[in-house]
């Protein structure tokens, strides 16, 4: 039987939004209040490729606010790929700092396969 899963992503730590900029070849986030079409918002602010508009990480309460006019404005993939480097890189950093050697490995559909080294056996 199968299950389907939905999964929300929290962005709450700083260097895990650098380390997934630097991944993927974006300019350093820059803290402040940033112009949206539909307002401002203040936060840690990602410009991806071919927005119009930033995506701001507000990292206290792990949301992130973009306005990409359903695509007109942004390609959802862009997001979509900050998110999954987002995701390893915070991953990469909690395994370090409790002691445990990381590998990565790029699969050919896109996705991201870590495997963490614990106390001697992998996880």
């Amino acid at each position: 039987m199968s299950h389907i899963v939905q999964i929300k992503t929290q962005v709450r730590d700083a260097e895990a939004v650098r380390a997934a900029c630097r991944r993927l070849g974006l300019a350093e986030p820059v803290q402040g209040t940033t112009r949206l079409f539909s307002g401002e918002v203040s936060g840690l602010a990602v410009q991806l490729p071919g927005w119009r508009y930033p995506t701001v990480c507000q990292l206290d309460t792990g949301q992130v606010q973009f306005d990409n006019f359903q695509g007109n404005w942004g390609e959802q993939k862009e997001l979509d790929r900050f998110l999954q480097g987002y995701a390893v890189e915070k991953a990469k950093i909690e395994a370090r700092r409790h002691g445990h050697s990381v590998t990565e490995q790029q699969l050919q559909d896109g996705s991201v396969k870590l495997t963490i080294q614990v106390n001697g056996g992998a996880a």
